[in-house]
C-alpha cells in the first residue's frame, strides 16, 4: 500500500450506503490480489469502510482489526444488513468502547464511528477470530471459511464414494483441503491444483497440505486461467451462496470451469445440496453424467467429458 492511500474499504459496501474514495485499497480476503487486513500496521490508515460479514466472530475480529489499523480519531464506517449482523453492530462497537452514530436505509444498519485512543476490548476479538487447528478435523482453520469448524457433510458424502484417482486434477473451491488430503493419499494423483477464492482458506491449506504434488491459487474459478487445460480429474463441493445470499450461478460456473479444464473422458466428481439443479447443467456440458448417490439432504455425481 502507497503512503497515499490511507483509506480502507473491506467487501463491496453498496454504493448508495457509503462513498468509497477511488483510491481507496480493498482488504477483503475474498478479493484475490487484496493485502491482509490483519498485516496491515497499527494506526496506518485514516479511515475504514467496510461491509461486515454476517459471522459473529468473524465479524468482531474484522472489525477490531479495522479499528487496530486506524489511527486514533480516525473514522470508521461499517454497514450490515439488518437480519445478518447489522442489528448487533450498534452493541459490537459499543463493546469495543467506541462512539458512534447509527442509521438505517435498505434494510442496513449503518455505524459511523471514531477509534478512541485505547482500545482494550480487541485483542480478544482478535483472538477469537484468529487461524487455529480444529480437532475435529486436525486441520487449520479460521471463523470466516467455509464449514471452518467441522466437517461439511456434503464433502463427507463425496469421500465415501470417490474412487481411486490418478493422473493430473484439481480440487476446485478447496476451502482448507479437507478432500485435496483424501485425495493425495491416493498414490497414483500426480498433481493435484488446489483453487479458492478466500485468502484464509488458501492460507491455511498451504499449512495442511505439505505435499509436492499440490499446488495452490488464491483466485476466483469463474475466471478463465485459473487452473490449467487437459485435466484428468476434478473434484469440487462448489459453492451456491455470494454474500450471504443463494446464488446458483456460482455452481454452474464451477461445473462449466470443470468442463473447459479436463482432457476427453476426464472425470468430475460433483457434491451438491439436494435442492440444486446441475444435473441440465451437467448433461449440457459433459458426455454422461451419473447421479452416484442421494442421502443426508447431498447428492453426488460422476461426470465424464
Amino acid at each position: 500500500m502507497t503512503q497515499e492511500a490511507t483509506t480502507g474499504v473491506y467487501g463491496n459496501p453498496p454504493a448508495e450506503l457509503a462513498d468509497v474514495p477511488r483510491d481507496a485499497v480493498q482488504f477483503s480476503p475474498l478479493l484475490p490480489g487484496s493485502p491482509a487486513l490483519e498485516r496491515q500496521a497499527e494506526g496506518s490508515l485514516a479511515a475504514m469502510v467496510m461491509l461486515a460479514p454476517p459471522g459473529t466472530i468473524e465479524r468482531r475480529h474484522d472489525i477490531a482489526q479495522a479499528l487496530r489499523v486506524l489511527q486514533p480519531g480516525g473514522q470508521l464506517t461499517v454497514m450490515a444488513p439488518k437480519d445478518k449482523g447489522g442489528s448487533r453492530l450498534a452493541k459490537e462497537l459499543k463493546a469495543f468502547g467506541c462512539e458512534f452514530e447509527e442509521t438505517a436505509l435498505r434494510h442496513h444498519r449503518i455505524c459511523v464511528s471514531t477509534r478512541p485512543t485505547d482500545l482494550p476490548a480487541l485483542q480478544a476479538a482478535i483472538d477469537d477470530g484468529a487461524p487455529r487447528q480444529v480437532e475435529e478435523t486436525g486441520l487449520w482453520s479460521q471463523p470466516g471459511v467455509f464449514s471452518w469448524n467441522r466437517v461439511d457433510p456434503g464433502s463427507a458424502l463425496l469421500l465415501k464414494h470417490l474412487p481411486q484417482l490418478s493422473g493430473r486434477g484439481a480440487d476446485l473451491g478447496c476451502g482448507v483441503g479437507y478432500l485435496a488430503r483424501a485425495v493425495l493419499a491416493m498414490p497414483t494423483v500426480e498433481a493435484l491444483h488446489m483453487v479458492d477464492i478466500d485468502r484464509r482458506a488458501v492460507e491455511a491449506a498451504a499449512k495442511n497440505i505439505t505435499d509436492p504434488r499440490a499446488s495452490i491459487h488464491w483466485a476466483d474459478v469463474r475466471k478463465a486461467g485459473t487452473i490449467p487445460e487437459g485435466l484428468d480429474f476434478i473434484v469440487m463441493n462448489p459453492p451456491f451462496h455470494d454474500g450471504g445470499a443463494e446464488d446458483r450461478s456460482l455452481g454452474q460456473s464451477f461445473v462449466r470451469r470443470a468442463a473447459e479444464s479436463l482432457r476427453k473422458g476426464g472425470r468430475l466428481w460433483l457434491t451438491a445440496n439436494r435442492h440444486l439443479p446441475y444435473e441440465d447443467h451437467l448433461k449440457d456440458l459433459f458426455a454422461r453424467a451419473v447421479l452416484i448417490v442421494e442421502a443426508d439432504g447431498f447428492k453426488v455425481y460422476e461426470a465424464r467429458k
